[in-house]
């Protein structure tokens, strides 16, 4: 679909045209987990990536297919790959990148899973992390070694309220000769589009505001399709002769498609983790109502966090929306429709004081999600970044004065009054 399209159009039409069989509107789920060859020479060429079709739903499927395609109309990428989850996606984005004794830089502003990700799970494969502090662009060119595969950042970090400088940060990159990989669940394609600021590949938790209603499982990767993988030789699975298809180079047979191929063809293929048929049509119909929530949650967010700001129990609130942020200025660059609905603020009081605010709201549900539909309340140091020492949950903006939210679409009213029975109590 013609990307000159608006994105509310983009959103509700990409990826998915009247089923040509029975000319069903609605994107039919096809669950199956293999699809019939025409003959014996059909078979042959879908193996050999010599044409384009469906084998076997690990590889792709129609549903997950519109998906991707949608995504990548609205990141303005190549092409896409769908994944059950989004630490599924951060595996399989650096997969084709790295080998063992390489490593990633990225930002300490990160989601505490997705740090321990790095810090505990990657070694096991022969990787490692170098993490920087984001906000001093000049971090990521002193971390550049000959080993250094690829820079991750967040665009509106999780916990929230930081905002990366994601041009800057590129152009770092891409004289490390390196690509950047920039997760943009936070702020989602309606708020910013990384690709357009020199981001290589963009990440997903679809779970989040993609799907919009905390149902279903889901992550992606969108490929910008402007690497040059070729280049100093650096990434041999994708520049380099592929064992497993007879010594096919996907750089040279599939150009700036080489990513996406690759994801699918060996990424999805070996590791497995695909994202099932029914999560991809939920996110489907989710993402057809993705503008109109996403300038709700920021509204009610802007809201809020200016009540909190003056909330006496309330030490200070990180939101990039508020004229008072360090980030405000970057916000206005990258995000200018809005800073995102989801944030940190401190209590007075410290960890405890933070405890019993989640025990007494009311509206807000306590849970470790974001980006639903119902506004959402987490308290990090004792949940999602538990598992960190004491100072790395500072570095990641998650110490135990920390609260987190996640503004839903309900009436702002209720859910500031309900903020503020809770404070008070936990105050009390």
């Amino acid at each position: 679909m013609t990307s000159s399209y608006g994105f509310e159009t983009l959103s509700i039409h990409a990826g998915a045209a009247p089923d040509p069989a029975t000319g069903a509107r609605a994107l039919p789920i096809y669950q199956t987990t293999a699809y019939v060859f025409d003959d014996a020479d059909h078979a042959a060429a879908l193996f050999n990536l010599q044409t384009v079709g469906f084998i076997y739903s690990r590889l792709t499927n129609p549903t997950t297919a519109a998906l991707e395609a949608r995504l990548a109309a609205l990141e303005g990428g190549r092409g896409c790959t769908v994944t059950s989850s989004g630490h599924a996606a951060q595996v399989m984005a650096l997969f084709p990148l790295m080998s063992p004794g390489m490593e990633v830089v990225a930002a300490t502003r990160l989601y505490g899973g997705s740090i321990q990700q790095m810090k505990n799970t990657y070694p096991k494969f022969g990787w490692a992390a170098k993490f920087v502090d984001g906000n001093q662009v000049e971090n990521f060119k002193r971390a550049v070694t000959d080993k250094t595969r690829a820079f991750f950042i967040e665009s509106l970090c999780n916990p929230g309220g930081v905002v990366m400088d994601i041009e800057a940060i590129a152009r770092v990159a891409e004289s490390a000769g390196v690509p950047l990989i920039v997760d943009n669940t936070l702020a989602t394609p309606w708020l910013c589009k990384p690709i357009g600021y020199g981001a290589t590949l963009v990440v997903h938790s679809t779970t989040k505001f993609l799907s919009g209603t905390g149902t279903s499982m889901g992550g992606a990767i969108v490929d910008s399709g402007k690497f040059d993988w070729s280049r100093g030789a650096k990434f041999p699975s994708l520049a380099g002769p592929e064992p497993a298809y007879h010594g096919l180079n996907f750089n040279e047979t599939f150009g700036d498609m080489a990513f996406t191929f690759h994801s699918h063809a060996v990424g999805l293929r070996d590791l497995g983790p695909s994202q099932a048929p029914f999560n991809a049509w939920i996110t489907m119909l989710g993402m057809e109502t993705l503008g109109l929530r996403m300038e709700r949650h920021c509204a009610n967010a802007a809201r809020i966090a200016a009540f909190l700001e003056k909330h006496p129990a309330v030490a200070w609130v990180n939101y990039a929306g508020l004229p008072s942020s360090k980030y405000h200025a970057l916000a206005k660059r990258y995000m200018p429709k809005g800073a995102g609905s989801v944030f940190t603020f401190g209590v007075r009081g410290g960890y405890e004081t933070g405890v019993k605010v989640v025990d007494n709201v009311e509206l807000f549900s306590h849970l470790a999600n974001l980006g639903d539909a119902k506004s959402l309340i987490i308290h990090p140091a004792s949940t999602t970044h538990r598992q960190l020492a004491d100072d790395a949950q500072v570095a990641a903006g998650a110490g135990p004065d920390v609260l987190r939210l996640s503004i839903g679409i309900e009436t702002v009213e209720d859910l500031i009054a309900d903020l503020d029975q809770a404070l008070t109590k936990a105050a009390a």
